[in-house]
């Protein structure tokens, strides 16, 4: 088993003492003198070696100088004691000399073991040990008594767990209240995050539908592109057929008319064949009516010539009848007559015939004629024909021209419609009109400007708050988990402390009733508000004369009273202190000399069976009736503080 001890104060040009070593007991150390002779500023040196803030609040440090000295320097030496079947250990490396350097320029620094070191190094050290020179509790200075009696509840309570090593306990509660405090304000940041998240999303979702939409549009105008692409294909190699068939049909037709032409021209040759024949023919009943008309002529003539001769045959013979002797002449020209009349009768026949034979062969020409003109109109009417289907062919084979070359440009056409629709997409079959196509795309154009707004990073925008929205929603409930082990932490924690609270107050309540007792008062403590660990109190009850207890302060008792009372209180803690080494400044003040005596034994017997060094400064003659007791006296000689040992009688 090991303990630490403080061996020795070594004090130099520290307040009143120019150099004094100053050893100290396991067990108490009473240290006594007249006032003024230096006991607290032992006390006060052991607090400023061990860092304590209270001496610095209070009074400068350089001032705790020796007058007329530029530094002071005051040391603590402490041994581990370990005791073992052996006997004591004694060597070297269970020492440790901690020193504090106080300077009149300001200059303060901390030594350990002839090392300089950061006060946070000290601090460090000395909470390993247990030992807070911050705690009254611990150390007690002078005034301290008051002091304590005008702290509020909480700090009480705080200091007792400090005292006894619960403030692990407590930084227990107080880390769990703050991770639960952490896990709600998380949880009202998440929520507050996830509202304004969900908000986000929701626009961002909406913004995304509208993405969708205008990717849906974009598909669909690139389908319509695609299918307009090859609509226009369509309707112009429909275009194409239909002037194939067009052009087909007009060189059927141009086949047809050539045809027609070459029946039409031989046609006109055989009837200009039969025209020349007709007219050869014509030309033989000219020559024949010519003859016979000559022949007509004739015998009309001869006929005519005849008749007149008769004329005159009946005038001659009218005067031949008169006379007489004419009958030679008359007999001529009877003969003359009758050949006349022969021959008129003959002429006359043969003009009849002729007339019949001119007659028919008029009648032949003139139907001759009529065949020939007929043939005419024929070759006419042909020949118009004729010149009409070549008209017709020169105009068709024009147009087959015209129709061949738009046939052509229509091919070029067709082949880059083609090459522009297959960037659009595959070849497929529509059968709508590119007209209706091109209302769609004017129609989905015009959707889209309405989402010309709306961009491609949306997506990622919608993803991202999408991805934060789940981790935010996932992060809620690891929140709201937290929340619920942290309130079950501050529960265990709570229960846990309040659990080792109890234990404490249970185990040191009847030691103060008990010293109480001895001083014929009464008293509690008690802890209030026990369910809220910040607002939770300690609170000291004392009564004296048979007087009800009531809560300890700096109004209701007197001060002889509060110094009972709160020494009884510190006591009935000795047990379950956790530092070793412990300090008490005029714990006696205002008390009477019985009282004095009884806290005193009280003292010895509290500390009785542990391996506390108990520092005790008092003005008082108190006699401590124990053996282990150790004494030191301190005078002021001159200014300058001493200290002497007193070895203790048992009487």
């Amino acid at each position: 088993m090991s303990y630490l001890i403080l061996k020795e104060i070594i004090l130099q040009n520290f307040m009143s003492y120019e150099y004094a070593r100053i050893p100290f007991k396991p067990g108490l150390n009473l240290i006594c003198g007249p006032n003024g002779a230096g006991k607290s500023s032992i006390l006060l040196g052991i607090s400023v070696a061990l860092g304590q803030s209270y001496t610095e609040r209070s009074r400068r440090l350089l001032d705790l100088i020796r007058w007329n000295k530029d530094q002071a320097r005051v040391t603590l030496i402490f041994e581990d004691e370990a005791k073992s079947d052996t006997g004591p250990r004694k060597d070297k490396s269970n020492r440790i000399i901690l020193s504090r350097v106080l300077r009149k320029d300001g200059e303060y620094w901390f030594e350990l073991n002839d090392e300089a070191v950061a006060k946070s190094d000290v601090t460090g050290l000395l909470s390993r040990l247990g030992i807070d020179p911050e705690n009254m509790l611990i150390i007690m200075h002078q005034n301290m008594v008051e002091t304590f009696t005008i702290l509020s509840p909480q700090e009480k309570l705080r200091m007792l767990e400090s005292a006894v090593g619960f403030e692990a306990y407590r930084k227990r509660v107080l880390r769990a209240q703050e991770k639960l405090s952490k896990a709600l304000g998380q949880e009202e940041a998440v929520g507050k995050l996830l509202k304004s998240a969900e908000q986000t999303l929701n626009y961002w979702r909406e913004q995304y539908n509208r993405l969708q939409e205008k990717r849906q549009l974009d598909t669909k105008k690139k389908f319509l592109e695609r299918e307009f692409a090859w609509a226009h294909v369509i309707k112009v190699e429909n275009i194409a057929s239909e002037f194939r068939r067009k052009i087909s049909r007009g060189e059927a037709e141009v086949s047809s008319i050539n045809n027609e032409i070459t029946k039409i021209s031989n046609e006109i040759s055989d009837l200009q064949r039969e025209l020349k024949s007709k007219r050869s023919d014509l030309d033989s009943l000219l020559s024949e009516r010519l003859s016979l008309e000559k022949e007509i002529s004739k015998h009309e003539t001869i006929s005519s010539l005849s008749t007149e001769h008769l004329q005159d045959i009946d005038v001659w013979r009218s005067l031949l009848s008169k006379g007489q002797g004419i009958d030679g002449w008359f007999k001529e020209l009877v003969s003359r007559e009758t050949a006349l009349r022969n021959k008129i009768e003959e002429s006359a026949k043969q003009l009849k015939e002729l007339n019949v034979k001119s007659s028919n062969v008029q009648e032949e020409m003139s139907m001759t004629l009529q065949e020939i003109n007929k043939l005419i109109d024929t070759i006419t009417d042909k020949m118009v024909k004729s010149a009409i289907l070549s008209y017709r062919k020169d105009i068709l084979i024009k147009d087959l021209e015209n129709m061949n070359n738009e046939l052509n440009l229509l091919v070029k056409r067709i082949d880059e419609s083609i090459k522009r629709a297959e960037e659009k997409g595959p070849r497929f079959m529509t059968l709508r009109n590119p007209d209706d196509i091109l209302e769609d795309l004017r129609v989905t154009d015009g959707h889209l400007a309405a989402l010309s707004d709306v961009s491609d990073k949306i997506e990622s925008m919608y993803e991202s708050y999408s991805k934060l929205y789940s981790d935010l929603k996932e992060k809620a409930i690891q929140v709201a988990e937290n929340r619920e082990k942290a309130l079950v932490e501050v529960g265990e924690r709570m229960e846990a402390w309040k659990e080792v609270i109890k234990k404490l107050i249970d185990q040191i309540n009847p030691k103060y009733q008990a010293i109480l007792s001895m001083v014929n008062a009464s008293g509690d403590i008690r802890v209030t508000t026990v369910e809220d660990i910040d607002e939770a109190g300690l609170e000291i009850l004392v009564g004296f004369k048979g007087a009800s207890p009531i809560t300890l302060n700096a109004y209701t008792q007197s001060g002889g009273e509060r110094s009972l009372a709160t020494m009884a209180f510190l006591l009935a803690l000795q047990q379950n202190i956790r530092s070793q080494i412990r300090a008490v400044d005029e714990f006696d003040i205002h008390m009477d000399p019985q009282s004095r005596e009884l806290i005193a034994s009280a003292l010895i017997s509290s500390i009785k069976g542990t391996n506390a060094q108990y520092i005790v400064i008092t003005p008082s003659q108190i006699t401590f009736a124990e053996e282990d007791t150790h004494v030191i006296v301190v005078q002021n000689i001159e200014g300058k503080s001493r200290v002497k040992e007193v070895e203790q009688v048992v009487q």
